[in-house]
């Protein structure tokens, strides 16, 4: 049976290998996304497992969400691949699109590719871009985090917050009602 096996030629080759190597690349790249660009630095927040579980669920779902939008913008282009779609430029289309509240209820007929997906296509990466070859390596043992371990608040701390909201009924002469709120 060794034989047969030897025969038929190499059980894994060496393309095929490198191949699957630039592919793992991928999927690195889409836990760098959740961990650098969307939490950009902050850890999760919560102190609970449930919590925990909500927190890197929505990450998931946001990003599930934005690759969609990408994808989607790319339906009637079948000559651009996915990954000249940048998934920062899809994140900061979103980000916008929420905090401005623009863009979100078209007036039109709702077409697939939106305002995320536009913005996607109006600013594409290079065709052609090198592939990853570094291998991945330990974490360096004089990290700069290692002297401050253990030393951040161990209890949470309170903030108050004043907030004095006007509204202007004319122009900037006279408010028309102003509210204060604390926190």
């Amino acid at each position: 049976m060794a034989a047969d096996h030897q025969s038929a030629g190499p059980r894994y080759p060496a393309t095929e290998l490198v191949d699957l190597y630039h592919r793992r690349w991928q999927a690195e790249t889409a836990y760098f996304s959740i961990k650098a660009t969307m939490l950009d630095g902050r850890v999760l927040r919560s102190r609970s497992i449930d919590g925990l579980d909500q927190e890197a669920y929505a990450l998931l779902t946001a990003y599930q969400a934005l690759i969609r939008a990408g994808d989607d913008a790319l339906t009637g282009r079948p000559d651009i691949p996915m990954e000249r779609i940048s998934f920062t430029v899809l994140l900061a289309a979103a980000t916008d699109t929420v905090t401005a509240s623009h863009g979100i209820f078209p007036s039109t007929l709702v077409d697939l590719v939106g305002t995320i997906g536009r913005a996607g296509l109006g600013d594409l990466l290079p065709a052609h871009r090198r592939q990853r070859v570094k291998a991945r390596t330990r974490k360096n043992p004089t990290s700069k985090y290692g002297p401050n371990a253990g030393q951040y608040p161990h209890k949470a701390q309170n903030y108050t917050v004043r907030t004095t909201v006007a509204f202007f009924a004319h122009g900037l002469q006279k408010p028309l009602m102003a509210l204060t709120q604390r926190c």
